[in-house]
């Protein structure tokens, strides 16, 4: 259009006219000419390569055939290009071919999980019929970091036990039980605690022999559930409040 000729005055129309009267910029009218008359696809701009990505990603499966291992990831074959055969090339592209020509190393797939949501329900119909342990960190000014372990009743979420220590050993994990135990039933001994479920997750702390020997004695139903935390994260910020004093007076 803007080389056409114009009837009265016998002139071109021109780009700057022609562009004004679309409404666009004559770069963009420019860049629109380039386009159409390019007859390669737009490469990736900068300096080339010294390899170009077939010849690169024929590199990298060499590399990967002749790898005493099988399964590794693109790191390794990166900085083997580079040591082994001097080739060198960034790591993002490394990925980039891998993934493309399909030579990453397999992952396993996993197992579906459950819900997202807690569908369940973790509340009992009485006080006393479940107890829910569960360890959390705190800062005090005296002692600094401790580790706070509480014992919550699932319907009442009443604190029967509360103990604040530096080591997170098993021995120290048993105290708030200890604490429950005498607060509730008065004391320590055969068949006092029978019915009573103690939940509480796969910590160290409680899977331990000595922690699952002293269940035994007041004939406490372990129910060791990864969920098992849930009651005391609902009591977390109550536990929270108490752990200042806690750890200064009972360390």
């Amino acid at each position: 259009m803007s080389g056409a000729v114009s009837t009265s005055t016998g002139r071109r129309y021109g780009v700057a006219r022609v562009a004004r009267e679309w409404g666009v910029a004559r770069s963009t009218v420019y860049d629109r000419r380039r386009q159409a008359a390019a007859t390669a696809p737009p490469a990736k701009r900068g300096p080339k390569t010294a390899y170009s990505d077939a010849a690169l990603a024929g590199s990298i499966r060499e590399t990967i055939e002749d790898a005493p291992f099988t399964g590794e990831g693109h790191r390794k074959v990166w900085a083997r290009l580079r040591w082994q055969h001097g080739i060198r090339a960034g790591r993002p592209r490394v990925l980039r071919l891998m993934r493309e020509q399909s030579l990453l190393a397999p992952q396993r797939a996993g197992r579906p999980h459950g819900p997202q949501v807690h569908d369940g329900t973790i509340v009992t119909e009485a006080p006393d019929r479940m107890w829910g342990t569960d360890a959390t960190a705190a800062w005090t000014p005296a002692e600094g970091a401790v580790t706070v372990f509480a014992l919550i009743d699932h319907h009442t979420l009443e604190c029967l036990g509360l103990h604040a220590a530096k080591p997170a050993t098993r021995f120290e994990a048993l105290e708030p039980i200890r604490q429950g135990v005498r607060a509730v039933y008065g004391g320590f001994r055969a068949d006092i605690a029978v019915g009573l479920a103690l939940r509480h997750d796969h910590g160290p702390q409680y899977v331990s022999d000595d922690f699952q020997h002293e269940l035994d004695v007041p004939r406490h139903r372990i129910e060791p559930e990864l969920r098992a935390r849930a009651a005391g994260q609902r009591h977390r910020r109550m536990v929270h409040g108490p752990a200042q004093g806690a750890a200064a007076v009972d360390p």
